[in-house]
């Protein structure tokens, strides 16, 4: 039976709802459902407009605590998107990493398991490892997976990431569905470093970054690498896709991603010098030029890198009626015009 977006008797759990990704999802549930949420996180900047709402009660926890794990469970759906996905923690903090991706989110899905709760767990499209150049599309059901040598810490949330869906999927008794996003992006994405996080984010954030505070755009080992942009709309959509179609999507995992949006990270950096010059109004020549970096000596010891990441998305088109459809320029004005917004101030 699909899940009814008019019945107020439903709850759902958001485990990371005042994350990028759980944010917007709160905000989507409230304004398309009648449902009430249990909001769990250990940051709540993001959803300050929804603390009060008379439809949500928020935790101030996190997976560690065994009793904060039992009393998610009790939700009819938990949805789980608390992670440590930082890259340059993956090689400083990997025992920290595997514990958040791993032991908590294990002993998460075991709780629901009793309880009956459909857990939605969200995992990474970096389970697919160390893929290279010529990769094609990346199936949930097919494609297999190598990764790099244990020396590179690089691959410890990966691995953790990895060893979640193999225990969700042989934990009996459990009614589960696993996500794996390709780059979501959009506005409240990640942080800028030194004004409320530090390190170094993610691709999109760490460029925002740059072109705020006139400084390069950094290209890790010459920008080669190819990803696929998502954006966070279309990830929203698509949890309402599998709300609709929940008979399908038990027991399946599904990429998440937008195949039309796939591009080098050196053409990443130029599209988004062109529209940020185009919102600020400055010729784009007077923007710095991009600087190609060492991965090492920028993420630190350890960094290794997979070289395309293009998903199938047939499975959730054929079962959830689902596809992306935002456009890739689309997406990174949406995504620079709120970080333009938010930091300008911040930024001298």
């Amino acid at each position: 039976m699909p899940l009814q977006f008019n019945d107020p008797a439903i709850t759902v759990a958001i485990v990371g709802c005042g994350g990028f990704i759980g944010s917007h999802l709160l905000d989507a549930v409230l304004c398309r459902t009648k449902w009430r949420v249990f909001g769990v996180d250990v940051d709540f900047y993001r959803i300050q407009h929804r603390l009060h709402d008379e439809r949500c009660e928020f935790l101030n926890a996190d997976l560690a605590d065994p009793g904060v794990v039992e009393r998610i469970a009790k939700f009819p759906v938990v949805v789980n998107l608390a992670a440590i996905c930082t890259p340059s923690r993956y090689m400083a903090e990997a025992p920290a990493v595997i514990r958040s991706n791993y032991d908590h989110p294990a002993a998460l899905a075991e709780a629901c398991a009793k309880s009956g709760a459909w857990l939605i767990h969200f995992s990474t499209s970096e389970v697919y490892g160390r893929t290279l150049e010529d990769s094609g599309e990346l199936d949930e059901e097919s494609t297999g997976f190598v990764f790099g040598p244990v020396a590179s810490s690089r691959w410890s949330y990966a691995t953790a990431k990895l060893l979640t869906e193999r225990f969700i999927a042989g934990l009996e008794g459990l009614n589960w569905t696993i996500v794996r996003p390709f780059n979501f992006v959009g506005p409240y994405m990640d942080f800028m470093p030194g004004v409320d996080g530090e390190g170094i984010p993610r691709v999109l954030a760490s460029f925002s970054t740059a072109l705020v505070r006139g400084e390069p755009l950094k290209l890790v080992n010459g920008g080669k690498a190819r990803r696929t942009f998502t954006s966070v709309f279309d990830a929203i959509d698509f949890m309402f896709a599998l709300f609709v179609a929940r008979e399908n999507a038990l027991s399946q995992i599904f990429n998440v991603g937008n195949p039309d949006n796939e591009v080098s990270i050196a053409d990443l950096a130029a599209r988004m010098r062109r529209i940020y010059a185009h919102l600020k109004g400055v010729p784009e020549e007077s923007l710095p030029v991009p600087e190609v970096v060492d991965g090492e000596a920028y993420y630190g010891r350890g960094y290794d890198d997979s070289m395309r990441r293009l998903p199938s998305v047939e499975k959730s088109s054929r079962l959830l009626g689902f596809r992306a459809q935002v456009p890739l320029d689309v997406v990174l004005e949406e995504s620079l015009n709120w970080f333009i917004g938010h930091y300008s101030d911040a930024a001298d």
